[in-house]
């Protein structure tokens, strides 16, 4: 048969659910598509979701949760974020066909919701109508799943009201720091090291807890050079009231280098000099 690129199967595959597409890329990945299936099932296990795969297109009946779908397309984005090119297409056109996106949520559609980008949408009698969507807003990315619907207009329905829920309650949040967090060094080319959080995290949290959030430091008392750049030197809380949402490990901002023994003599003689260091 006629060759195709893997572009244009993962367009039939992600718009209008391809059947044929998946195996031929099952087959192309693995061999074959029992031999895809099962690296399937032992992906759902490693992503700790609630999934039973018998096919690698969806079209029979396999067991899938709505969280574990919601996880899988976390997976999906967080991995291979171009996929949202992809999902976030109004239609597909091949062999002289046009395949329209079902996912009328996306913008220009039919029921187009502010920030939507994907995702995707299935149909067969036993699991109704289903669909995940995805959208973001202020930096936020929510991801909203419904299953077992009897109609189309009904899972856009239910996917506005779940996304609507997660954009009213809830809020990204990257606590910042104010100033600076020294840390004596002994023995080193500098007297001290500026500590900074190894990590920015944003937090998801409730829009009520939004003016709540405090950070604390703890730092080691001193630390005696070489001093490593990313060297651990503290921990970094982040609270919301009582409730402990992250700790983050502080760490040296820049390395500092050991005194030589010549240095170490030079300065001994200021000292007793009384000359400054």
């Amino acid at each position: 048969g006629k060759s195709q690129s893997v572009d244009t199967l993962l367009k039939l595959i992600l718009i209008p659910s391809a059947s044929a597409s998946c195996i031929v890329m099952a087959d192309y990945i693995s061999g074959s598509e029992e031999a895809f299936v099962q690296r399937m099932n032992e992906t759902a296990k490693r992503l700790g979701m609630t999934a039973e795969y018998e096919n690698c297109h969806g079209a029979h009946v396999h067991y899938l949760t709505a969280r574990s779908q919601a996880i899988l397309v976390r997976e999906f984005i967080s991995r291979f974020p171009q996929v949202l090119e992809y999902t976030s297409m109004t239609g597909v056109r091949f062999n002289g066909k046009y395949y329209p996106n079902t996912n009328k949520l996306l913008p220009g559609l039919d029921y187009a919701y502010d920030g939507v980008d994907g995702f995707k949408t299935g149909t067969i009698t036993s699991a109704g109508y289903c669909l995940s969507a995805t959208a973001k807003r202020d930096g936020m990315e929510l991801i909203a799943v419904v299953m077992g619907c009897e109609t189309s207009k009904e899972r856009l329905a239910a996917c506005k009201t779940l996304l609507d829920f997660g954009f009213a309650n809830y809020a990204l949040v990257t606590p910042e720091l104010s100033g600076s967090n020294p840390v004596p060094v002994k023995l080193g080319t500098e007297n001290q090291v500026n500590a900074v959080p190894g990590e920015n995290p944003q937090l998801l949290i409730s829009k009520g807890q939004k003016d709540m959030i405090t950070t604390q430091v703890t730092l080691e008392e001193g630390v005696t050079a070489p001093v490593s750049q990313g060297q651990r030197l503290g921990t970094l809380e982040i609270k919301a009231g009582d409730q402990i949402l992250a700790q983050v490990s502080m760490v040296a901002e820049a390395p500092v280098e050991r005194l030589t023994l010549g240095q170490l003599f030079v300065q001994m003689l200021r000292q007793l000099s009384g000359s400054p260091a």
